[in-house]
């Protein structure tokens, strides 16, 4: 069973989430505004840290090219909070314990790994444009090396 895909033109689902800090985000606040959508497995595991930490390091970049940054993950509030701490991150965090925005959005479905099939976050990134359109997805992502590359697909110097 593998999720819906989204593509360049969709309209982009719903996400109103609760944040690691206790808040709720909104993707509809965010209108007028590019926002980088991007989904991982779980909070403190060594890939989904150094995807994180890449994304915090190239915020400003990020930012100064007109792009905001949320990640969403089926963690709960409190795990993304000390996630959040232990790594000083600078985006919100957002959690979907009940994976409904993960599926609207794609990211959760069927994987492999090491022979064993289950089912589970597809680590995954979303631009949405202004308009709340989807300008750019990518699917089945490595966490190494995935924001330099995310950069470069949208045309943002590193510096």
């Amino acid at each position: 069973m593998t999720a819906h895909r989204l593509a360049v033109g969709d309209d982009a689902p719903d996400l109103t989430l609760p944040t690691a800090d206790g808040g709720t985000y909104r993707l509809a606040d965010h209108r007028g505004r590019r926002v980088v959508v991007y989904f991982y497995p779980a909070a403190g595991t060594p890939g989904c840290t150094k995807e994180a930490c890449d994304f915090r390091d190239s915020l400003a970049s990020l930012q100064g090219a007109g792009y905001d940054v949320v990640g969403v993950s089926p963690d709960d509030a409190g795990k993304l909070a000390k996630f959040v701490a232990d790594e000083q991150l600078t985006f919100p965090l957002v959690s979907d314990t009940e994976h409904t925005t993960l599926e609207a959005w794609g990211a959760w479905g069927e994987k492999k790994n090491y022979g064993r099939t289950y089912t589970g976050v597809i680590r995954s990134t979303v631009v949405v444009d202004e308009d709340g359109k989807v300008a750019l997805a990518q699917y089945n992502v490595k966490a190494t090396g995935h924001v330099a590359k995310l950069r470069r697909d949208l045309g943002i110097d590193a510096s």
